[in-house]
C-alpha cells in the first residue's frame, strides 16, 4: 500500500490538457471554483454585517466558530453520504442546500441568534461536500492524472477565495450586503448546474451502504482509518502540523505590528503572502504533475510550512516575513496536492468518502484547538515566541512522519 501511495503517476497529461479534454473533470472544476468564489464574497458580507449589526469582536468570533469549527465535529458521518450513494448527486444536493439557505439569509438579514443557527445549518452541506468532491476525481480522471487534477483543483479554489474579497468590495458599493449574498446564493445554483453535468460517480461495491445505519458506516470508516498504517500516519501528521501551526491566522496581526513595527497594512501584506505563495505553489505542481513522488512531497510540505513559521518569528523585518510566509503558501499547497493523492491512490473507492470525511473534520478540529492555545500561549508569551514553537512543533511532527513512513516501507518490503 505504501507503494501505491507514494508513486507518482507516470505519463499523465498536463493540467492544461486535462482541463481541455476531460469535460467531465472541467466541469468539476469551474463547479468548485463559482463555488469558493461565492464564498469568499458571502463571508465578507457576513462578517461586515455581523460587525455592524453587534459592534461586538465577539459576534464575529461565534460567527466563524459556527460556521468553520462546530461541523468539523461532524467529520466521521459527513463522508458516510458520497459512500453510501453517488458522490455527484451529494454535491448537486449540497450546493442547492446552501444556495437556498444563503438566499433565506439574504432576503431577512436576521438577528444575531438566528442567523448563527442559518449559518450553522448551512455548513452542514459544505462539510459533506468536501469529502464528496474528493471522492469523485478518481472517478473522473485516470490515476496517472491524479497530481495533475489535484493541483488544477487547488489552482482554481485558492484563486477564486483569493478573488472574491476584491469583487466583494466592488459589489458592497453597489448592491450591499443583501446584494453581496444573494450573489453568494447564485453561485451555490450555478455550480449544481455544472455538476448536473458530471456523469454517475458512484462506485459499485457490496460494501457501499451495507450497514445497518449511517452511525455503524461512521464507525466502520473510523476503523478502517486508525487500522491502516498509511491513512492513519498521513492523517495524524496532517491533523498535528495543522494544530501547530494554525495559530498563524491569528498571530500574523500582533507579529506585523509588534515586533516587526508596521501597522494594518504589513499585516494585510503578511496574510497575502501565504496566498501568493499558496497560488504559485499550485501552478508549480500543476506543472511538475506526475514527475514528483508523493510521499516526499507530503514530508516536505509540512516541514516547509512549520519551518516558515518558525523563521517568521525571527524575522527582522516585514519583507522577511513577507518571503517566508510566501513559502509556508508553497509548503501548504504541497501538502494538499500530496495528501489527496496518496489518499485516493490508497484508499478503496468504497471508504474514500469516510477517509476524507475524517480528515477534513479533524483538521477542522485541529485549526480550533490551534487558535484557542495558541492564542492563549500568544497571550501568555509573545508573538515571536508563538511563532517559533509553532514551527519547531511542526518540524517534530515531520520527522516524526519521515520516520513512520520509512518504518511502514521497510516492513512493506520485508513481507514481499
Amino acid at each position: 500500500m505504501t507503494g501505491e501511495g507514494a508513486q507518482p503517476g507516470p505519463g499523465g497529461a498536463g493540467p492544461a490538457r486535462l482541463l481541455r479534454d476531460n469535460q467531465a473533470f472541467r466541469s468539476l472544476w469551474c463547479a468548485q471554483g463559482v463555488s469558493f468564489l461565492g464564498d469568499s464574497l458571502g463571508l465578507v458580507a457576513l462578517l461586515l454585517y455581523t460587525a455592524d449589526a453587534t459592534g461586538r469582536a465577539l459576534s464575529v468570533a461565534l460567527l466563524l466558530l459556527v460556521g468553520d469549527f462546530a461541523p468539523a465535529l461532524l467529520g466521521p458521518l459527513t463522508g458516510v453520504a458520497s459512500d453510501r450513494f453517488d458522490p455527484k448527486r451529494v454535491m448537486v444536493s449540497c450546493e442547492l442546500a446552501q444556495g437556498v439557505l444563503t438566499a433565506v439569509v439574504a432576503l431577512t438579514l436576521p438577528p444575531l441568534p438566528l442567523l448563527l443557527a442559518l449559518v450553522a445549518l448551512r455548513a452542514v452541506p459544505a462539510q459533506v461536500f468536501q469529502p464528496a468532491s474528493r471522492a469523485a476525481v478518481p472517478a473522473l480522471v485516470r490515476d496517472r492524472d491524479l497530481e495533475a487534477a489535484n493541483s488544477s483543483l487547488g489552482f482554481g479554489t485558492n484563486a477564486s477565495e483569493a478573488l472574491g474579497p476584491l469583487l466583494a468590495a466592488a459589489l458592497l458599493a453597489v448592491v450591499g450586503v443583501r446584494g453581496v449574498l444573494l450573489a453568494d446564493a447564485a453561485t451555490f445554483f450555478a455550480s449544481a448546474a455544472l455538476l448536473l453535468s458530471l456523469p454517475p460517480l458512484r462506485a459499485v461495491s457490496p460494501v457501499v451502504g451495507a450497514s445497518a445505519s449511517f452511525l455503524a458506516d461512521a464507525w466502520a470508516g473510523l476503523r478502517y482509518v486508525w487500522s491502516v498504517s498509511l491513512v492513519r500516519i498521513v492523517g495524524l501528521g496532517f491533523f498535528a502540523v495543522v494544530a501547530f501551526n494554525g495559530v498563524d491566522d491569528v498571530a500574523l496581526v500582533f507579529l506585523a505590528r509588534g515586533p516587526l513595527g508596521g501597522g494594518d497594512s504589513a499585516a494585510a501584506l503578511l496574510y497575502a503572502a501565504v496566498g501568493v505563495g499558496l497560488v504559485a505553489g499550485y501552478a508549480l505542481l500543476a506543472g511538475y504533475a506526475g514527475r514528483v513522488p508523493m510521499l516526499p512531497l507530503l514530508v516536505v510540505g509540512f516541514a516547509a510550512s512549520s519551518a516558515s513559521n518558525l523563521l517568521s518569528g525571527l524575522a527582522p523585518s516585514v519583507g522577511a516575513a513577507f518571503a517566508v510566509q510566501a513559502v509556508r503558501g508553497l509548503g501548504i499547497g504541497a501538502m494538499d496536492v500530496a495528501t489527496n493523492t496518496v489518499l485516493q491512490r490508497a484508499v478503496p473507492r468504497a471508504m474514500l468518502g469516510r477517509v476524507f470525511g475524517n480528515l477534513y473534520g479533524a483538521v477542522g478540529v485541529a485549526v480550533g484547538l490551534s487558535y484557542v492555545l495558541g492564542g492563549l500561549l500568544l497571550d501568555l508569551t509573545s508573538a515571536r515566541t508563538t511563532f517559533v514553537v509553532a514551527g519547531a512543533g511542526g518540524l517534530f511532527v515531520a520527522l516524526a512522519v519521515t520516520l513512520a513512513l520509512y518504518r511502514v516501507d521497510r516492513q512493506g518490503r520485508g513481507t514481499q
